[in-house]
């Protein structure tokens, strides 16, 4: 997707990125990706593709949450950030958080908890920029869930914090 004679030499406003969001959303090429199609501020599109180890356990965290919290789980909804518009693997929202954010696209401001699986290919300073990034935009709280290791990031508005203030069993995550 190009947007012809267009040098961009700042990041995207929130309103251009919404609008490119757009314009990627309903361009047939991207209808089939087998993965999360992202967008950073410059409008560069992320492409990542999704395993089935990911996918599964992006499930079972959903499951888990939900479970624990009630309210909705949504997969790789499209959320408008400081650093673009990014795809939680798993966000989830309240009952007023859904009905303030009626057919949003992209999400305005972030669901309440944001959470992202962590795989063998994704490099963690930029996860972690990312979880930040949901914060900034209004999560209550960000995740990285390691799969393998069992061990869960909790990201808030202060950084890095040691445990979540939700009501989830983290280990729970893990089935």
């Amino acid at each position: 997707m190009s947007f012809p004679g267009e040098a961009i030499e700042a990041p995207l406003a929130p309103s251009q990125l919404a609008a490119r969001w757009h314009a990627l959303c309903a361009d047939p090429t991207f209808e089939d990706v087998a993965g999360k199609v992202e967008l950073t501020e410059w409008g560069e599109i992320l492409m990542t593709p999704v395993g089935k180890s990911h996918g599964l356990a992006a499930m079972r965290v959903a499951d888990a949450v939900r479970r624990a919290l009630g309210g909705h789980t949504m997969a790789e909804v499209g959320v408008s950030t400081s650093i673009g518009v990014r795809a939680p693997d798993v966000a989830w929202c309240s009952d007023r958080y859904l009905a303030a954010h009626p057919e949003e696209m992209p999400l305005s401001s972030a669901p309440e908890l944001c959470i992202e699986i962590v795989s063998a290919s994704n490099a963690l300073p930029k996860l972690r920029e990312k979880a930040m990034a949901y914060v900034n935009a209004g999560a209550q709280e960000a995740w990285l869930v390691y799969p393998e290791t069992r061990v869960v990031e909790v990201y808030g508005p202060a950084g890095r914090q040691a445990t979540t203030a939700l009501s989830v069993d983290l280990g729970s995550l893990f089935g």
